[in-house]
């Protein structure tokens, strides 16, 4: 049986230095990875990568810079000897309705959600070729599953991104290179809290589970996609919902 081991590895992480972004740095370096986490926040970045030890570096990085892009993922290779893993978690979200978001906004969300992701993916491909394979693992949505209302921008990036790693998927697999989407549900984390969502049971009764996800479930997933565990894993989209997009839940069925 294969266990998560990603000793001798070393993962990208974007987004990494709050919520799911660290938590799956913190998950990775306790599998054995190294990791190069990159986000825009300089001082919480810095400490999170401080926080996980000598196997755990930080970076400043536009995810939409491809001169970015060259850049972290050069220092990956220079640093620690190469590059296996990706995770595109970078992102932002918009809450407005489709006929009130403006094209600014639309084209800015799809510009970090969509267009930096594509040019991570393009980015980190040669230095995956470089040592025989690797996994990308690109951080969608459950928006990137079902029509969600207030999500314009949003959701159209994440659906996009779903749609570019089955692309990926499909033509880098010959090449060891598995490309997979994790699409989280509701999940609670700075960025959501600020905005009223509560922890615990009950606390979010749109889920059959009745609550909202936490951090290290979804990375769990994520590091899980990463090592050789899902060797045989590409193209999927894993919802880590609490079954959010399988459908209604008993209580909204009964007007409950």
């Amino acid at each position: 049986m294969t266990t998560i081991d990603l000793t001798g590895k070393t993962v990208l992480v974007t987004g990494g230095a709050r919520g799911l972004g660290a938590e799956t740095a913190r998950q990775a370096v306790a599998a054995g990875a190294n990791v190069v986490l990159t986000d825009v926040l300089d001082e919480d970045g810095a400490a999170t990568a401080a926080a996980l030890g000598d196997r755990a570096r930080y970076r400043h990085h536009d995810v939409t810079s491809e001169q970015g892009w060259a850049e972290v993922v050069a220092f990956a290779v220079e640093t620690f000897g190469g590059l296996h893993g990706l995770v595109n978690n970078a992102g932002i979200s918009t809450g407005s309705f489709l006929a009130d978001e403006s094209v600014e906004q639309f084209r800015r969300v799809l510009d970090i959600n969509l267009t930096g992701v594509f040019i991570g993916m393009k980015a980190a491909i040669p230095a995956m070729r470089a040592v025989g394979g690797g996994s990308i693992v690109n951080i969608s949505s459950a928006a990137g599953l079902m029509g969600l209302a207030l999500t314009a921008g949003y959701g159209a990036s994440k659906w996009g991104v779903r749609g570019l790693s089955k692309i990926g998927a499909v033509e880098l697999g010959t090449e060891r290179i598995r490309v997979n989407s994790v699409h989280p549900g509701m999940t609670y984390t700075p960025m959501t809290a600020s905005v009223g969502i509560q922890q615990g049971e009950g606390n979010y009764p749109n889920t059959p589970m009745g609550r909202v996800g936490e951090p290290h479930e979804i990375a769990a997933a994520t590091v899980f996609l990463l090592s050789d565990a899902a060797s045989y894993v590409t193209g999927a989209e894993l919802a880590v919902d609490g079954g959010w997009t399988t459908g209604p839940t008993v209580k909204y069925v009964m007007g409950q």
